[in-house]
């Protein structure tokens, strides 16, 4: 997940262990995080049991660069963790790895205390997708969940986000309901509360393929078998810009082409 300057904007990386700093360094889990400039989609599979451990997207902010220490917003979030501060700091390993360090809640125990883990990295080459050898799209998309702005009261929100790196594309989606009210001073306060996630990830084999469909509404989650009307053309190079979706709106977070 980490980057530097010189590198370029999109990162796909795959967790290689995790360790609360109590326990040996283990991997349970399928994890890839795709990272397009400054927004993420991070998905983690249990190995054992093809579930989802952990479902998270949002955006990634640099605080310093020596040492790297990046802050990571949870948008969505399957463990209901969104007010938790995600700060991990990266060290470079010999064999060119990345080691993160921090601090965050430890569900397995009561109360879910915080405490300190290390979890290894290891960038991956872009796999070649549709675009064919040494070129391809990368974007992330959130859901566009109309103007919330100034309401006030509980609004239920489907929050998705999809996200692509050339041959590899990840799609989450939580039913969320967002508790909303003004301070005294005329400051809106938003809480969430997010329900179980939904998964997809399809890779590029001389065409798209699940890899993981996981979570009640998997199936209903946009797919890349079925293509994207307008993909990679006009509002979607626009960060900010929306597009049509299968049906749906999107705001787009990040977009870059490797040419």
């Amino acid at each position: 997940m980490a980057t530097k300057p010189d590198q370029p904007t999109c990162r796909f990386s795959k967790r290689i262990s995790f360790r609360w700093l109590t326990t040996p360094a283990e991997e349970t889990t399928d994890t890839i995080v795709m990272s397009v400039k400054d927004w993420y989609v991070d998905l983690r599979i249990a190995t054992a049991t093809g579930k989802i451990d952990w479902a998270i997207a949002g955006q990634r902010i640099v605080e310093s660069q020596e040492p790297l220490k990046v802050t990571f917003s949870h948008e969505l979030d399957s463990h209901n963790a969104f007010e938790t501060i995600d700060c991990g700091t990266f060290v470079p390993l010999p064999n060119g790895d990345a080691l993160e360090m921090g601090s965050m809640p430890r569900h397995d125990l009561p109360g879910a205390p915080d405490k300190e883990y290390e979890e290894v990295w290891r960038e991956l080459p872009f796999r070649e997708g549709p675009e064919g050898p040494k070129k391809g799209l990368s974007w992330v998309l959130e859901s566009d969940d109309g103007d919330l702005s100034n309401e006030e009261g509980s609004v239920t929100v489907k929050k998705t986000f999809i996200g692509r790196i050339w041959g590899t594309y990840l799609a989450l989606r939580q039913m969320q309901i967002q508790t909303r009210r003004k301070t005294p001073s005329g400051d809106l306060v938003v809480k969430k509360f997010g329900a179980d996630a939904s998964a997809r990830r399809e890779e590029w084999e001389s065409g798209w393929k699940e890899k993981y469909l996981v979570g009640e509404d998997a199936g209903a989650l946009p797919s890349m078998v079925a293509g994207f009307d307008g993909e990679g053309v006009g509002s979607w190079r626009i960060p900010g810009e929306k597009v049509q979706v299968q049906g749906k709106t999107y705001i787009v977070r990040a977009f870059e082409e490797t040419e």
